[in-house]
């Protein structure tokens, strides 16, 4: 009697990857929702931002604030896209990761500390998005 492919208990390395997949989707909902209130803190202008005059890539903090909090909401949709594991919460999940690396890099000068780490948090959600799982095909 032969037995399929799911029948089968999963591998370590089947394991691992899934893992590694509920653990892109928390820390991406987790960086969804702390960019949602930080937009919503740069839109109502809140005291806690440093300003720095002579930056290159200086925006009104209101304009930072609405980029963040589009970007939070977007990456939370993407979350709840990998919980459910559909393809296209993958590829989009790296997609915001790497937009939120981008953003966060850009306003440095507002928040430098939490900048830093949500460019880490977001590089490993892009690591984590990208490991390959054995038995399914990458988009």
């Amino acid at each position: 009697m032969a037995t399929t492919q799911s029948a089968r208990p999963p591998t370590a390395k089947q394991t691992w990857a899934e893992g590694l997949t509920a653990f892109a989707a928390v820390m991406l909902m987790i960086a969804g929702v702390l960019a949602i209130t930080r937009g919503i803190m740069a839109i109502a202008e809140d005291d806690v931002f440093v300003s720095t005059p002579d930056y290159i890539f200086q925006f009104d903090l209101t304009s930072w604030g609405w980029i963040h909090l589009i970007l939070g909401a977007i990456a939370v949709i993407v979350a709840l896209g990998l919980f459910s594991e559909a393809t296209w919460a993958r590829v989009s999940g790296v997609a915001i990761g790497a937009l939120v690396i981008i953003a966060n890099f850009l306003s440095l000068p507002y928040y430098p500390v939490w900048s830093v780490v949500l460019i880490g948090v977001s590089t490993l959600i892009i690591w984590a998005l990208c490991v390959e799982r054995p038995g399914r095909s990458l988009p």
